[in-house]
């Protein structure tokens, strides 16, 4: 029997070319499903969200007629950005800071100063560029261009649904304001971390001992799930101790769901951390080869227990352990395929969520095969395909 072929990494040069960047923005971004916000951030008429996602600017609006809209957070008269704050509120117009084209909250242009002198003028042909808008759990996603997206939003949130509901995700709300951490790293490097599990007991004492050796992965759907039970185990720091000291029951969730820490990932940057007392979502948004933002925010049922807010503390701090301990070894990581010539290391069968990640950015852009760069003239023939 012929010896199986060895699974390695991406080759280095994915990581840090400007070029290839471009190509995953117009071939892998631009047509996917970002999440922007949950429908009670922006309750009511007039409350809004934007996200500025790798350039293209986005506002979710909730119109007058209570129906939340997307569209381009630009004006139509010189490209001014319109909306500034991550959340806000409107009163009944959105007003351009620049010439005071002024938009209902439906996006429609009701008022351009000096309208007198621009000939043959229609506002109905000048309203808010609109985005495709999807909503499920309570969560709002939008497409950036759906004209070429390989993947329908059902298809997309598939994997979600039935996690949405049996969390009551669409009864959450907030439990503070977004986070946004910069790191110095290529947006692949925080995807390929985020379901590496042989990191956990080098990197993250208090995480592993609180899951111990219950950590399993699987793929199911297109979507990469990593399932835990917390609880007693030896060597248990003192945040974790307390978390299982503290965390109460939960009704609502099955009982195989009342001590869990359940990871979701869903291609080709978003995932949801689900525990048994909030979840939050972790956007790892692209910005340059070597620059990658965290955007996440957590929600929560309403619950004024007191064991439930100190679980809710406690996860937090458990976590923000976590993200520092990441901060370090995926910015190594990064330095060390800037460093020069090296060769992808070999990928274990045990890291499943791993190799297919590999595997589908091979499938959906085969240059990856490649294991030194094509030339910046190479790359730029297949991002204008």
């Amino acid at each position: 029997m012929a010896p199986q072929k060895l699974e390695t990494g991406l080759p280095p040069w994915v990581y840090v070319d400007e070029d290839f960047f471009t190509l995953e923005r117009d071939t892998l971004f631009q047509p996917s499903w970002q999440i922007v916000c949950h429908d009670s951030d922006i309750a009511g008429p007039g409350s809004y969200a934007t996200l500025n996602f790798m350039g293209a600017l986005v506002l979710v609006i909730r119109g007058d007629d209570g129906t939340p809209r997307a569209f381009k957070n630009l004006c139509r008269h010189r490209a001014a950005r319109l909306l500034d704050e991550p959340f806000g509120k409107c009163k009944s117009r959105i007003v351009c800071p620049y010439h005071a084209w002024t938009y209902d909250l439906k996006g429609r242009l009701v008022g351009v100063p000096h309208r007198d002198s621009y000939d043959d003028f229609k506002n109905g042909e000048y309203g808010l560029i609109p985005l495709d808008l999807r909503s499920c759990g309570g969560f709002l996603f939008v497409c950036i261009n759906s004209d070429t997206s390989s993947q329908s939003f059902d298809e997309f949130i598939a994997p979600l649904i039935g996690e949405f509901e049996t969390y009551k995700t669409s009864e959450m709300r907030a439990l503070g304001r977004i986070s946004l951490r910069e790191r110095e790293i290529n947006w692949k490097i925080a995807v390929e971390n985020y379901v590496d599990a042989m990191h956990l007991p080098v990197a993250h004492h208090g995480l592993n001992s609180l899951v111990s050796d219950t950590y399993t992965l699987s793929v199911e759907e297109g979507a990469y799930h990593i399932n835990s039970t917390v609880g007693p185990a030896p060597n248990l720091t003192l945040s974790a101790m307390s978390y299982l000291k503290f965390l109460p029951d939960t009704p609502h969730l099955p009982p195989e769901r009342r001590r869990a820490w359940v990871y979701k990932m869903l291609w080709p940057n978003l995932a949801f951390d689900m525990y048994p007392d909030q979840i939050d979502f972790m956007q790892f948004i692209p910005i340059a080869p070597g620059r990658t933002m965290l955007r996440e925010i957590s929600y929560a049922l309403p619950d004024e227990r007191r064991e439930m807010r100190a679980a809710r503390y406690l996860n937090w701090r458990i976590n923000r352990e976590v993200n520092v301990e990441d901060k370090d070894v995926i910015e190594r990581v990064q330095a060390g395929l800037y460093a020069g010539d090296f060769q992808p290391g070999p990928i274990s069968r045990d890291e499943i969520c791993l190799r297919d990640f590999t595997q589908k950015m091979r499938n959906m852009l085969p240059v990856c095969l490649e294991q030194k760069s094509p030339g910046a003239e190479a790359l730029g023939k297949l991002i204008r395909r």
